[in-house]
């Protein structure tokens, strides 16, 4: 039998200069039925795992991205969502567990940044406007995640995203 999930995972939204969000659709439908848009998530593989190291791994696993790499920018926004297991993925995680911890990042990619999806994970990506993208969004706290991007995000002069003074 494989081990439980470890409920503590990373929420990392991905996003560019331009103010476009990456979303993913997940393979499976969403709890109530219809397409699952999301950005990417996943628990911790062990306990003493970094919140930083779940990050890097859960993107390059579902993006190919390296959030490492020259022109990405990935950042701790400091922020933590704990929300009720949907009742669908109980089964994955101990007995009694029945809240998850997300530790919410950001990641600054280049716009030529390519895609390359884990097909057991998701069916389709797409690069998305941040409001639009927030309102796509299956769950609350991804959503949420999204419409904050203005005030962490870190972009160039000029970007939709960065902050006016």
């Amino acid at each position: 039998m494989a081990a439980f999930k470890i409920p503590e995972s990373v929420l990392v939204v991905i996003y560019r200069d331009d103010g476009r969000v990456l979303l993913l659709r997940r393979t499976v439908p969403a709890p109530e039925g219809g397409d699952f848009w999301q950005s990417v998530t996943g628990s911790k593989d062990h306990v003493h795992e970094s919140w930083q190291e779940t990050a890097v791994r859960e993107v390059r696993e579902e993006t190919g991205i390296d959030a490492q790499a020259t022109g990405c920018l990935l950042q701790d926004w400091g922020l933590e969502n704990v929300y009720t297991i949907y009742p669908a993925w109980q089964h994955r995680y101990a007995p009694g567990v029945w809240h998850n911890r997300e530790r919410v990042f950001g990641l600054r990619v280049p716009s030529y940044t390519p895609v390359f999806l884990n097909p057991g994970e998701h069916t389709a990506s797409a690069w998305h406007d941040w409001r639009d993208a927030a309102q796509r969004c299956y769950s609350p706290s991804n959503a949420e995640a999204i419409l904050l991007l203005p005030r962490f995000a870190s972009c160039q002069p000029g970007s939709p995203l960065r902050q006016r003074s």
